[in-house]
Protein backbone atom coordinates (compact mmCIF):
# COMPACT_ATOMS: atom_id res chain seq x y z
CA UNK A 1 0.00 0.00 0.00
CA UNK A 2 1.07 3.37 -1.01
CA UNK A 3 0.30 6.81 1.30
CA UNK A 4 -0.18 10.29 -1.32
CA UNK A 5 -0.14 13.38 0.53
CA UNK A 6 -1.35 16.69 -1.48
CA UNK A 7 -0.30 19.55 0.78
CA UNK A 8 -2.79 22.53 -0.47
CA UNK A 9 -6.85 22.34 -0.64
CA UNK A 10 -6.85 25.12 -3.32
CA UNK A 11 -7.80 24.65 -6.97
CA UNK A 12 -4.52 22.01 -7.88
CA UNK A 13 -4.93 19.89 -4.27
CA UNK A 14 -8.91 19.66 -4.83
CA UNK A 15 -8.33 18.75 -8.22
CA UNK A 16 -5.09 16.50 -8.18
CA UNK A 17 -6.47 14.81 -4.89
CA UNK A 18 -10.04 13.73 -6.79
CA UNK A 19 -8.01 12.73 -9.64
CA UNK A 20 -5.43 10.03 -7.15
CA UNK A 21 -8.81 8.77 -5.63
CA UNK A 22 -10.56 8.55 -9.04
CA UNK A 23 -7.29 6.95 -10.67
CA UNK A 24 -5.82 4.50 -7.39
CA UNK A 25 -7.32 1.34 -6.16
CA UNK A 26 -8.53 1.91 -2.29
CA UNK A 27 -5.44 -0.28 -1.06
CA UNK A 28 -3.96 3.23 -1.69
CA UNK A 29 -4.61 6.28 0.57
CA UNK A 30 -5.02 9.89 -0.16
CA UNK A 31 -4.62 12.42 2.23
CA UNK A 32 -4.78 16.37 1.85
CA UNK A 33 -3.36 18.79 4.02
CA UNK A 34 -4.59 21.95 3.76
CA UNK A 35 -4.80 25.10 6.26
CA UNK A 36 -8.29 25.63 7.60
CA UNK A 37 -11.19 23.56 6.56
CA UNK A 38 -12.39 25.78 3.34
CA UNK A 39 -12.38 25.50 0.12
CA UNK A 40 -12.26 29.36 -2.19
CA UNK A 41 -12.96 29.39 -5.40
CA UNK A 42 -10.26 32.13 -6.09
CA UNK A 43 -11.71 33.40 -9.42
CA UNK A 44 -14.48 34.28 -7.61
CA UNK A 45 -12.78 37.05 -5.67
CA UNK A 46 -13.29 40.17 -7.17
CA UNK A 47 -16.59 39.62 -7.59
CA UNK A 48 -16.75 39.29 -3.34
CA UNK A 49 -14.70 42.77 -3.47
CA UNK A 50 -17.64 44.49 -5.70
CA UNK A 51 -20.27 42.92 -4.07
CA UNK A 52 -21.40 40.42 -7.00
CA UNK A 53 -20.96 37.52 -4.58
CA UNK A 54 -20.80 37.06 -0.59
CA UNK A 55 -18.14 35.10 1.21
CA UNK A 56 -20.75 32.27 1.44
CA UNK A 57 -21.30 31.74 -1.89
CA UNK A 58 -17.58 31.45 -3.24
CA UNK A 59 -16.62 28.66 -0.06
CA UNK A 60 -17.55 25.83 1.22
CA UNK A 61 -16.74 23.22 3.48
CA UNK A 62 -13.92 20.26 2.23
CA UNK A 63 -13.45 18.23 4.95
CA UNK A 64 -17.16 16.20 4.75
CA UNK A 65 -16.48 16.38 1.06
CA UNK A 66 -12.97 14.48 1.64
CA UNK A 67 -15.07 12.95 3.76
CA UNK A 68 -17.11 11.16 1.07
CA UNK A 69 -14.54 9.83 -1.49
CA UNK A 70 -12.38 8.19 1.28
CA UNK A 71 -9.76 10.91 1.20
CA UNK A 72 -8.15 11.49 4.99
CA UNK A 73 -7.55 15.31 5.20
CA UNK A 74 -5.82 17.69 7.78
CA UNK A 75 -6.70 21.19 8.34
CA UNK A 76 -3.44 22.70 10.66
CA UNK A 77 -0.79 22.90 7.32
CA UNK A 78 2.63 21.90 7.37
CA UNK A 79 5.32 23.12 9.68
CA UNK A 80 8.16 20.99 8.24
CA UNK A 81 9.00 18.76 5.91
CA UNK A 82 11.77 15.89 6.21
CA UNK A 83 12.22 14.76 2.06
CA UNK A 84 15.01 12.45 2.95
CA UNK A 85 12.70 10.89 5.78
CA UNK A 86 9.80 11.19 3.97
CA UNK A 87 7.89 12.79 6.63
CA UNK A 88 5.91 15.65 7.45
CA UNK A 89 5.12 17.56 10.84
CA UNK A 90 1.78 18.95 10.83
CA UNK A 91 0.71 22.61 12.31
CA UNK A 92 -1.24 20.54 14.80
CA UNK A 93 2.32 18.16 16.08
CA UNK A 94 1.54 15.23 14.75
CA UNK A 95 3.48 13.58 11.94
CA UNK A 96 2.91 11.28 9.03
CA UNK A 97 5.23 9.33 6.64
CA UNK A 98 4.31 9.52 3.04
CA UNK A 99 4.85 7.54 -0.06
CA UNK A 100 4.79 10.44 -2.57
CA UNK A 101 4.14 13.74 -1.84
CA UNK A 102 2.36 16.57 -4.58
CA UNK A 103 2.79 20.02 -3.20
CA UNK A 104 0.01 22.25 -4.40
CA UNK A 105 0.60 25.15 -1.77
CA UNK A 106 -0.27 28.06 -3.52
CA UNK A 107 1.83 31.13 -2.85
CA UNK A 108 2.96 33.38 0.18
CA UNK A 109 1.93 36.85 -0.47
CA UNK A 110 5.30 39.16 -0.58
CA UNK A 111 3.41 42.23 0.50
CA UNK A 112 6.43 43.49 2.90
CA UNK A 113 8.68 43.96 -0.78
CA UNK A 114 6.69 47.13 -0.64
CA UNK A 115 6.68 49.34 2.73
CA UNK A 116 2.99 50.22 3.37
CA UNK A 117 1.62 47.51 0.68
CA UNK A 118 -1.21 45.49 1.69
CA UNK A 119 -4.24 44.63 3.93
CA UNK A 120 -3.25 45.66 7.47
CA UNK A 121 -1.05 46.71 8.44
CA UNK A 122 -0.60 47.92 4.94
CA UNK A 123 -2.75 50.37 3.12
CA UNK A 124 -3.84 48.88 0.07
CA UNK A 125 -6.34 45.79 -0.69
CA UNK A 126 -5.95 42.76 -2.06
CA UNK A 127 -8.18 40.15 -3.88
CA UNK A 128 -5.78 36.90 -3.52
CA UNK A 129 -7.85 35.47 -0.53
CA UNK A 130 -11.79 35.45 0.00
CA UNK A 131 -10.99 37.43 3.25
CA UNK A 132 -8.92 39.75 1.81
CA UNK A 133 -11.94 40.38 -0.90
CA UNK A 134 -14.28 41.00 2.02
CA UNK A 135 -12.08 43.90 3.37
CA UNK A 136 -11.83 45.14 -0.24
CA UNK A 137 -15.66 45.17 -0.35
CA UNK A 138 -15.73 47.32 3.01
CA UNK A 139 -13.09 49.66 0.81
CA UNK A 140 -15.57 49.93 -2.06
CA UNK A 141 -18.59 50.71 -0.11
CA UNK A 142 -16.31 53.80 1.54
CA UNK A 143 -15.61 54.91 -1.67
CA UNK A 144 -19.18 55.21 -2.84
CA UNK A 145 -20.15 57.03 0.61
CA UNK A 146 -16.95 59.36 -0.52
CA UNK A 147 -15.39 59.43 -3.85
CA UNK A 148 -12.27 59.96 -4.86
CA UNK A 149 -8.98 58.81 -7.25
CA UNK A 150 -8.44 54.78 -7.28
CA UNK A 151 -5.57 52.98 -8.09
CA UNK A 152 -5.53 49.48 -9.66
CA UNK A 153 -2.53 47.14 -10.45
CA UNK A 154 0.96 44.99 -9.30
CA UNK A 155 3.88 45.48 -7.48
CA UNK A 156 7.30 44.93 -9.29
CA UNK A 157 8.31 40.89 -9.34
CA UNK A 158 4.36 39.97 -9.35
CA UNK A 159 2.95 36.97 -12.30
CA UNK A 160 -0.66 37.20 -11.55
CA UNK A 161 -2.22 40.53 -13.46
CA UNK A 162 -5.41 38.82 -15.07
CA UNK A 163 -7.38 39.55 -11.81
CA UNK A 164 -5.93 43.33 -11.88
CA UNK A 165 -7.87 43.23 -15.04
CA UNK A 166 -10.50 41.75 -13.96
CA UNK A 167 -11.06 44.30 -10.76
CA UNK A 168 -10.34 47.77 -12.57
CA UNK A 169 -12.71 46.86 -15.38
CA UNK A 170 -15.56 45.82 -13.21
CA UNK A 171 -15.33 48.31 -10.48
CA UNK A 172 -15.43 51.13 -13.32
CA UNK A 173 -18.54 49.69 -14.59
CA UNK A 174 -19.95 49.43 -11.24
CA UNK A 175 -18.94 52.98 -10.40
CA UNK A 176 -21.21 53.55 -13.81
CA UNK A 177 -24.19 51.53 -12.74
CA UNK A 178 -23.90 53.77 -9.60
CA UNK A 179 -23.34 56.88 -11.37
CA UNK A 180 -20.57 58.18 -9.19
CA UNK A 181 -18.04 57.12 -12.02
CA UNK A 182 -17.32 61.12 -13.01
CA UNK A 183 -16.50 61.73 -9.05
CA UNK A 184 -13.37 58.53 -9.31
CA UNK A 185 -10.45 58.98 -11.38
CA UNK A 186 -8.62 55.32 -11.79
CA UNK A 187 -5.83 55.06 -12.90
CA UNK A 188 -3.89 51.20 -13.43
CA UNK A 189 -0.06 51.09 -12.55
CA UNK A 190 1.72 47.58 -13.66
CA UNK A 191 5.28 46.56 -13.81
CA UNK A 192 4.22 45.26 -17.19
CA UNK A 193 6.15 46.58 -20.20
CA UNK A 194 2.67 47.27 -21.97
CA UNK A 195 -0.62 46.72 -21.02
CA UNK A 196 -1.87 43.15 -22.04
CA UNK A 197 1.46 41.40 -20.91
CA UNK A 198 0.49 39.54 -17.65
CA UNK A 199 3.88 38.04 -17.78
CA UNK A 200 3.54 36.19 -21.51
CA UNK A 201 4.61 38.35 -23.64
CA UNK A 202 0.88 39.01 -24.15
CA UNK A 203 -1.75 36.78 -26.36
CA UNK A 204 -3.03 37.13 -29.50
CA UNK A 205 -4.00 41.54 -29.92
CA UNK A 206 -4.16 42.04 -25.99
CA UNK A 207 -1.98 44.03 -25.77
CA UNK A 208 -4.49 46.51 -28.27
CA UNK A 209 -7.91 45.16 -26.63
CA UNK A 210 -6.78 46.18 -23.30
CA UNK A 211 -5.22 49.33 -24.52
CA UNK A 212 -9.09 49.97 -26.32
CA UNK A 213 -11.00 49.10 -23.33
CA UNK A 214 -8.91 51.52 -21.26
CA UNK A 215 -9.55 53.98 -23.22
CA UNK A 216 -13.28 53.31 -24.26
CA UNK A 217 -13.52 53.55 -20.53
CA UNK A 218 -11.80 56.05 -19.45
CA UNK A 219 -9.07 54.64 -17.53
CA UNK A 220 -5.45 55.81 -16.87
CA UNK A 221 -1.98 53.97 -17.35
CA UNK A 222 1.29 53.49 -16.04
CA UNK A 223 3.36 50.76 -17.48
CA UNK A 224 7.66 49.92 -16.54
CA UNK A 225 6.29 51.03 -12.62
CA UNK A 226 7.75 50.34 -9.90
CA UNK A 227 5.79 50.94 -6.69
CA UNK A 228 8.12 51.91 -3.84
CA UNK A 229 6.06 52.93 -0.82
CA UNK A 230 2.08 53.64 0.13
CA UNK A 231 0.96 55.57 2.85
CA UNK A 232 -2.38 56.45 4.11
CA UNK A 233 -3.39 58.37 0.95
CA UNK A 234 -0.57 58.06 -1.70
CA UNK A 235 1.22 56.02 -3.62
CA UNK A 236 5.18 56.79 -4.54
CA UNK A 237 6.28 54.81 -7.49
CA UNK A 238 9.30 55.23 -10.28
CA UNK A 239 8.44 54.96 -13.97
CA UNK A 240 11.19 53.30 -16.81
CA UNK A 241 11.86 53.41 -19.65
CA UNK A 242 12.34 50.17 -22.45
CA UNK A 243 15.95 50.48 -21.38
CA UNK A 244 15.58 49.73 -17.88
CA UNK A 245 16.69 53.51 -17.08
CA UNK A 246 14.59 55.99 -14.83
CA UNK A 247 12.43 58.14 -16.54
CA UNK A 248 10.62 59.86 -13.42
CA UNK A 249 9.33 59.86 -9.83
CA UNK A 250 5.71 59.70 -9.11
CA UNK A 251 3.39 60.18 -6.66
CA UNK A 252 -0.31 59.85 -7.21
CA UNK A 253 -3.19 59.67 -4.28
CA UNK A 254 -5.59 57.78 -3.93
CA UNK A 255 -8.89 56.99 -1.78
CA UNK A 256 -8.85 52.99 -3.05
CA UNK A 257 -6.01 50.96 -3.75
CA UNK A 258 -5.78 47.82 -4.99
CA UNK A 259 -2.65 45.93 -5.45
CA UNK A 260 -2.14 42.46 -6.48
CA UNK A 261 1.67 41.25 -5.03
CA UNK A 262 4.41 39.19 -6.36
CA UNK A 263 4.23 36.06 -4.74
CA UNK A 264 6.80 33.81 -2.84
CA UNK A 265 7.16 30.17 -2.23
CA UNK A 266 5.43 28.82 1.21
CA UNK A 267 7.96 28.42 4.46
CA UNK A 268 7.66 24.82 4.86
CA UNK A 269 8.70 24.31 0.98
CA UNK A 270 10.88 26.72 0.70
CA UNK A 271 13.71 25.64 3.47
CA UNK A 272 13.53 22.00 2.52
CA UNK A 273 17.65 21.38 1.05
CA UNK A 274 18.01 22.15 -3.26
CA UNK A 275 13.79 21.49 -3.73
CA UNK A 276 13.35 24.81 -4.93
CA UNK A 277 14.43 27.85 -5.79
CA UNK A 278 15.64 31.20 -4.09
CA UNK A 279 12.32 32.53 -4.50
CA UNK A 280 10.95 28.92 -2.71
CA UNK A 281 9.33 27.13 -5.71
CA UNK A 282 9.99 23.83 -6.55
CA UNK A 283 12.16 23.21 -9.03
CA UNK A 284 10.53 20.72 -11.49
CA UNK A 285 11.01 18.55 -14.62
CA UNK A 286 8.71 17.87 -17.37
CA UNK A 287 6.61 15.74 -15.43
CA UNK A 288 6.09 17.69 -12.52
CA UNK A 289 8.11 15.63 -10.53
CA UNK A 290 11.22 17.74 -8.38
CA UNK A 291 14.57 17.47 -9.69
CA UNK A 292 15.83 16.78 -6.48
CA UNK A 293 13.75 14.11 -4.86
CA UNK A 294 12.08 11.92 -7.49
CA UNK A 295 9.07 10.88 -5.04
CA UNK A 296 7.78 14.82 -4.73
CA UNK A 297 5.71 16.13 -7.10
CA UNK A 298 4.63 20.15 -7.75
CA UNK A 299 2.27 21.84 -9.45
CA UNK A 300 0.13 25.16 -9.79
CA UNK A 301 1.68 28.46 -8.48
CA UNK A 302 4.40 26.60 -5.91
CA UNK A 303 5.98 25.65 -9.17
CA UNK A 304 9.30 27.16 -10.48
CA UNK A 305 8.61 28.90 -14.03
CA UNK A 306 11.16 31.46 -15.05
CA UNK A 307 9.89 34.51 -16.47
CA UNK A 308 9.37 34.85 -20.09
CA UNK A 309 11.51 37.46 -21.42
CA UNK A 310 13.81 40.15 -19.44
CA UNK A 311 11.54 43.44 -18.62
CA UNK A 312 12.51 46.80 -17.11
CA UNK A 313 10.78 46.14 -13.87
CA UNK A 314 10.41 42.29 -13.04
CA UNK A 315 7.56 40.16 -13.51
CA UNK A 316 6.64 36.46 -13.09
CA UNK A 317 4.84 34.32 -15.37
CA UNK A 318 1.31 33.55 -14.16
CA UNK A 319 0.02 30.03 -13.00
CA UNK A 320 -3.72 29.57 -15.17
CA UNK A 321 -6.64 27.50 -14.47
CA UNK A 322 -6.28 24.81 -17.22
CA UNK A 323 -1.95 25.16 -17.08
CA UNK A 324 -2.37 23.42 -13.14
CA UNK A 325 -5.11 21.32 -14.18
CA UNK A 326 -3.13 19.87 -16.64
CA UNK A 327 -0.27 19.52 -14.62
CA UNK A 328 -2.06 17.56 -11.97
CA UNK A 329 -3.58 15.24 -14.21
CA UNK A 330 0.33 14.58 -15.54
CA UNK A 331 1.06 14.00 -11.36
CA UNK A 332 -1.89 11.84 -11.20
CA UNK A 333 -0.71 9.61 -14.05
CA UNK A 334 3.04 9.50 -13.09
CA UNK A 335 2.46 8.18 -9.57
CA UNK A 336 -0.52 5.71 -11.06
CA UNK A 337 2.53 4.25 -13.86
CA UNK A 338 5.22 4.71 -10.81
CA UNK A 339 3.14 2.21 -8.88
CA UNK A 340 2.60 -0.26 -11.74
CA UNK A 341 6.05 -0.34 -12.32
CA UNK A 342 6.07 1.21 -15.75
CA UNK A 343 7.96 4.00 -17.60
CA UNK A 344 5.63 4.92 -19.54
CA UNK A 345 6.06 9.21 -18.34
CA UNK A 346 3.65 11.82 -19.48
CA UNK A 347 4.03 15.92 -19.54
CA UNK A 348 1.41 18.35 -18.93
CA UNK A 349 0.39 21.08 -22.11
CA UNK A 350 0.55 23.49 -20.10
CA UNK A 351 -2.07 25.23 -21.94
CA UNK A 352 -3.79 28.17 -20.71
CA UNK A 353 -7.72 29.86 -21.30
CA UNK A 354 -8.21 32.46 -19.55
CA UNK A 355 -11.89 34.24 -18.63
CA UNK A 356 -11.50 37.99 -17.28
CA UNK A 357 -15.20 39.42 -16.70
CA UNK A 358 -15.77 42.70 -16.92
CA UNK A 359 -18.53 43.96 -15.39
CA UNK A 360 -21.06 43.17 -18.48
CA UNK A 361 -18.85 41.78 -20.88
CA UNK A 362 -14.95 40.71 -20.37
CA UNK A 363 -12.28 39.02 -22.60
CA UNK A 364 -11.08 35.68 -23.30
CA UNK A 365 -7.16 34.71 -23.46
CA UNK A 366 -6.26 31.14 -24.85
CA UNK A 367 -2.59 30.32 -25.28
CA UNK A 368 -1.66 26.82 -26.24
CA UNK A 369 0.75 26.49 -25.12
CA UNK A 370 0.91 28.96 -22.11
CA UNK A 371 4.60 30.31 -22.85
CA UNK A 372 5.54 30.98 -26.50
CA UNK A 373 6.14 29.92 -29.09
CA UNK A 374 2.88 28.81 -29.50
CA UNK A 375 0.21 26.39 -31.49
CA UNK A 376 -2.76 28.79 -30.85
CA UNK A 377 -2.79 32.56 -29.70
CA UNK A 378 -6.11 34.49 -29.46
CA UNK A 379 -7.97 37.25 -27.73
CA UNK A 380 -11.79 37.62 -27.92
CA UNK A 381 -13.88 39.64 -25.99
CA UNK A 382 -18.00 40.26 -25.37
CA UNK A 383 -20.92 39.44 -23.24
CA UNK A 384 -20.44 36.14 -23.58
CA UNK A 385 -17.32 36.08 -21.75
CA UNK A 386 -18.82 36.90 -18.90
CA UNK A 387 -21.62 34.40 -18.92
CA UNK A 388 -18.86 32.36 -19.51
CA UNK A 389 -17.19 33.04 -16.81
CA UNK A 390 -20.25 32.81 -14.33
CA UNK A 391 -21.27 29.17 -16.06
CA UNK A 392 -17.43 28.07 -14.94
CA UNK A 393 -17.30 29.18 -11.63
CA UNK A 394 -20.99 27.06 -11.26
CA UNK A 395 -19.78 23.76 -12.93
CA UNK A 396 -15.88 24.01 -11.15
CA UNK A 397 -17.95 24.31 -7.98
CA UNK A 398 -20.32 21.55 -8.24
CA UNK A 399 -16.87 19.64 -9.33
CA UNK A 400 -15.82 19.90 -5.83
CA UNK A 401 -19.02 19.48 -4.35
CA UNK A 402 -19.53 16.39 -5.92
CA UNK A 403 -15.52 15.23 -6.02
CA UNK A 404 -15.45 14.59 -9.73
CA UNK A 405 -12.18 15.74 -11.75
CA UNK A 406 -12.70 15.75 -15.27
CA UNK A 407 -16.52 14.46 -16.63
CA UNK A 408 -16.18 13.35 -19.45
CA UNK A 409 -18.21 16.46 -21.27
CA UNK A 410 -15.72 18.55 -19.97
CA UNK A 411 -13.05 16.41 -22.04
CA UNK A 412 -15.07 16.68 -25.25
CA UNK A 413 -15.61 20.39 -24.56
CA UNK A 414 -11.94 21.06 -24.39
CA UNK A 415 -11.66 18.84 -27.35
CA UNK A 416 -13.90 20.72 -29.34
CA UNK A 417 -11.33 24.06 -28.70
CA UNK A 418 -8.30 21.82 -29.72
CA UNK A 419 -7.06 21.74 -25.51
CA UNK A 420 -5.72 18.61 -24.02
CA UNK A 421 -4.63 18.61 -20.56
CA UNK A 422 -1.57 15.94 -21.76
CA UNK A 423 0.54 15.66 -24.57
Amino acid sequence: MARVIVVGAGLGGVSVAFELREVLSKQHSVMVVGEGDEFNFVPSNPWVALGARTREQVVMPIATIFAKHAIDFNSSGVAHIDAEQRKLKLGDGSSCNYDFLVLCTGPKLAFENVPGAGPEPGFTQSICTVDHAVEAHKAFTRLLEEPGPVLVGALPGASCFGPAYEYVLSLEYELRKRKVRDRVPITFITPEPYLGHMGLGGVGDSKSLMEHKFREHGIKWECNAKLTEFTTNEAHFTVLDDNGEEKSKEQRPYKLAMFLPAFKGSPAVAEVPDLCNPKGFVKTNTFQRAEAYPEIYAAGVCVAIAPIEATPVPVGVPKTGLMIESMTSAIVKNIHVSLEGSEAWVEPTLSALCLADMGNTGAAFLAVPQNPPRNRNWTGSGRWVHWAKVAFEKYFMYKVRHGTSEPVYEKVGLRMMGLKRLK
